[in-house]
């Protein structure tokens, strides 16, 4: 092995389309436009084949050039569609723009970004998802930040149930009534924001002794946890130690009564938005 981490590749997640992505990625989320390249290439270097990213960040078209820089064929790049390009046309639209700035001619995986049920047009949304899937735009579709409801009203509406709900979670909001449900409907949990954004979490008393007992960080320790319920995972950084400790994580094996500590911190604190009021 080059950089004696090719074996970190894996453990990969199945989805219910058949397609397949590696559990852990890197999220491009605040990572400036100006480091995006950099940061991938370091990850591509350290092993990683997978990335998420969206319109919003406003790094798909650096991310795309550093993939074709480095002739790199053999990645999963999930993207979004963005809360203004709700509605089917507008969907489209924005997919075929995704498109373009990554420089690919079809995409692994789109998500709707936010439910915006204020605005109630994701059913229309993704329908759009559905039909791009249906011609080869797009392998894989799925959505973020739906809640049990609404993915009972889309699943209820939908010829395609989704691959994957990305929402936010960590041993502080364990997300339990909703991954319960995901496993129901054979949807795959993708947690954003899986070390709570690196605040108080990674300071805990309890997750710093279940790292001391495990030879690991407070990071791998919670990473490890998600790996081990099934969980893909996109933690940030722009750092390359950082990514490398993170990814490091796939070889950490939590014991069950880690496991059960791990679950006892939750107190369904969020950092990011509620997704009933987001928008």
């Amino acid at each position: 092995m080059a950089n004696g981490l090719e074996s970190l590749a894996e453990p990969r997640v199945e989805f219910c389309d058949g397609a397949s992505a590696p559990q852990l990625g890197l999220g491009l989320y605040r990572v400036l436009p100006g480091d995006t390249e950099r940061v991938v290439d370091d990850a591509l270097e350290l092993g990683y084949r997978r990335f998420d990213t969206a319109p919003y960040y406003g790094n798909e078209r650096q991310l795309g050039l550093a993939l074709r820089a480095a002739s790199k064929t053999d990645v999963f790049i999930t993207t979004k569609v963005p809360n203004e390009s709700h509605g089917f046309r507008e969907a489209i639209v924005a997919v075929e723009k995704s498109l373009t700035r990554l420089d690919r001619t079809s995409l692994n995986m789109v998500l709707i970004h936010w439910p915006q049920p204020r605005l109630d047009r994701y059913l229309e949304t993704w329908s759009a998802l559905e039909y791009l899937q249906s011609i080869g735009l797009v392998r894989s579709i799925g959505v973020s930040n739906f809640t049990c409801a609404m993915l009972s009203r889309l699943c209820a509406a939908a010829a395609v149930v989704p691959a994957v709900n990305q929402v936010e979670l960590h041993p502080y909001l364990l997300q339990s009534e909703l991954r319960a449900w995901h496993a129901t409907l054979g949807v795959a949990t993708e947690a954003w924001s899986p070390i709570g954004r690196g605040r108080e979490l990674l300071h805990d008393p309890k997750v710093v002794a279940i790292a001391r007992r495990h030879g690991c960080t407070p990071a791998q320790a919670v990473l490890a946890w998600h790996l081990g319920l099934g969980t893909m995972v996109i933690p940030k950084s722009a750092h390359r130690e950082r990514m490398r400790e993170n990814f490091a994580a796939t070889e950490i094996r939590l014991t069950p009564a880690a496991c059960e500590e791990m679950c006892s911190l939750g107190t369904e604190t969020r950092y990011g938005p509620d997704p009933d009021d987001h928008g």
